[in-house]
């Protein structure tokens, strides 16, 4: 009560058949793709949005994720390292009390236009993202989830960068 009053989301009983409307969290993420891979923090808002579903069908959720990751290449692919930051709204349905699946569009920003050998022309690139989850405890979630980084065509080349990630996030 005391937490609401302070305008933050109470947290469910453990009894609550439906997934808690978190405040927040900060989730770590570690890729691997083709010959790099990625570490990346971010910092989760709690739901802008959401909508519980009539039946068994759970509840949809949209949140902010703001980011920043450090990209290294394996071997002596120039440049061998790379800083991003992203801004993502991500959409996640909770199919039940502790099962999610993810997806998300939005803006990042490389360090540079060139990363592990491969000239992704812009350092302003699209990420997409899809994934799933665990609910593990009240305040810790596992997850996989794919990311697909490119430039949308904006200009040539643009090879993308893919990688598949492991997902620990623990709420505030």
């Amino acid at each position: 009560m005391a937490l609401s009053m302070l305008g933050v989301p109470e947290l469910a009983n453990a009894a609550d058949p439906q997934p808690r409307l978190l405040p927040g969290a900060v989730s770590m993420h570690l890729g691997f793709g083709d010959g790099y891979k990625r570490l990346a923090l971010n910092l989760e808002s709690s739901p802008l949005w959401s909508h519980q579903f009539s039946g068994r069908w759970g509840r949809l959720d949209l949140t902010g994720e703001l980011g920043v990751s450090y990209w290294w290449a394996n071997g002596g692919r120039t440049p061998a390292s790379a800083w991003q930051a992203s801004a993502i709204p991500m959409l996640r349905w909770w199919v039940s009390e502790r099962i999610y699946l993810e997806a998300g569009v939005g803006l990042t920003a490389f360090s540079g236009a060139s990363f592990a050998g491969k000239q992704i022309s812009t350092a302003f690139q699209f990420g997409d993202h899809v994934g799933l989850g665990y609910q593990v405890s009240r305040a810790d979630r596992i997850g996989l989830r794919y990311s697909h980084f490119s430039n949308a065509g904006i200009k040539r080349p643009n090879p993308g960068l893919d990688v598949f990630q492991l997902t620990y996030t623990r709420s505030f």
